[in-house]
């Protein structure tokens, strides 16, 4: 099987990805990355691990269409079967998601449906519930919606701060992403 990770920013849940792969927790052929960012983090900690880095800027391309397209093409140049997004800051089209449909993975640093989009852990924080956690959902034409595959929960504590409960779910999320992915490889989801 062939994993594209699909990432904008800093890049951990990829190296945790990387790491579960190169430990053979997770039996993959390849792994890439599909990267639209060209100053992210990720692309220095995929040349580390010696993963190909896919570089695709949405700023090269003069619409949403012509973008996906460019990156479906290099998809299939490596006969990906399954995608990762693991903050990939950008909203797939549903043509997108049509064409890979069951095949693009996502990890939400909150118990969705709870705390949707791009800030959910600080607004879990600020909003004083009890219990936050990370989901890994198929992804679907909605954003942060799909099937849920694993989902766990972790208490905030009255001591937590804003950096130590973001701490806690990152190391969550490391756990989950490739607990997810295995499944998916192993055939137990779909």
């Amino acid at each position: 099987m062939n994993l594209a990770v699909f990432a904008s920013g800093n890049g951990s849940n990829f190296s945790a990805i990387v790491k579960a792969i190169k430990q053979r927790k997770i039996k993959m052929k390849s792994v890439i990355l599909v990267c639209d960012k060209p100053g992210a983090f990720v692309i220095k900690r995929a040349q580390k691990a010696g993963v190909q880095v896919i570089l695709v800027s949405r700023v090269d391309f003069s619409s949403r269409k012509d973008f996906e397209t460019a990156i479906i093409q290099r998809l299939k140049n490596y006969k990906i079967d399954l995608i990762a997004l693991a903050g990939f800051m950008r909203m797939l089209s549903p043509a997108f998601v049509k064409q890979y449909r069951n095949r693009i993975l996502n990890i939400h640093p909150s118990l969705l449906p709870e705390f949707k989009g791009g800030h959910a852990i600080k607004d879990a924080f600020e909003d004083k519930v009890p219990f936050t956690g990370v989901t890994v959902h198929f992804v679907d034409e909605k954003m942060d919606h799909g099937p849920v595959i694993l989902q766990e929960q972790i208490k905030i504590r009255n001591r937590d701060t804003l950096a130590s409960l973001e701490k806690r779910i990152h190391s969550l999320e490391h756990k989950l992403y490739p607990q997810a992915i295995k499944l998916f490889c192993s055939g137990k989801i779909n």
